[in-house]
């Protein structure tokens, strides 16, 4: 079984091509509140990034990769960051950009293959999310890929002049 391909899609390394999708994710407004964004990236710093993207996951603690359905269209990312190999743990972070790909079984297979990816080839003893307590969507699809409620982080993330609680979300090996 190939590590990160599955019936529905498959998880690639960023391209070059990929300028113009990571422009549009990194610039949405409506994403920021999720990765803790809040001021604009412009195209040569995403360019930067997409340029250093092919460094050990080792040295800069992250990897970024595209969710592709089979056919190849890209549908969005899915990062480990945070990554503590001391520890054996990581952080985890999806997104399927067009609203219309959601809900359709992408992102919880993509999900499902990076933990995979994380526990076999990064030898991982857990990974877990952040997600905000009103993000009912991002709940339901942590909780379906086998993700257990680890803790309520209460009043968590100051958003838009009150204060949120966040949900910690572990899968342990």
């Amino acid at each position: 079984m190939l590590t990160l391909k599955g019936e529905l899609v498959f998880l690639r390394a960023l391209e070059p091509e990929d300028l113009d999708l990571l422009f549009e994710v990194e610039n949405n407004e409506e994403l920021w509140e999720v990765s803790a964004t809040s001021v604009p990236f412009s195209r040569f710093i995403l360019k930067q990034y997409l340029e250093n993207s092919h460094k050990d996951i080792y040295e800069i603690k992250q990897l970024r990769l595209v969710i592709c359905e089979i056919a190849g269209e890209a549908l969005g990312f899915i990062d480990i960051f945070d990554f503590d190999p001391k520890n054996k743990r990581a952080a985890l972070g999806i997104v399927i950009i067009n609203r219309m790909n959601r809900q359709k079984g992408y992102g919880k297979e993509a999900l499902e293959l990076l933990c995979n990816y994380c526990f076999k080839h990064l030898g991982l003893h857990q990974v877990y999310a952040n997600v905000g307590d009103d993000n009912v969507s991002s709940k339901l699809l942590f909780e379906k890929a086998g993700f257990f409620k680890a803790a309520i982080k209460k009043d968590w993330n100051l958003v838009e002049g009150k204060y949120k609680d966040e949900i910690m979300y572990q899968l342990i090996n």
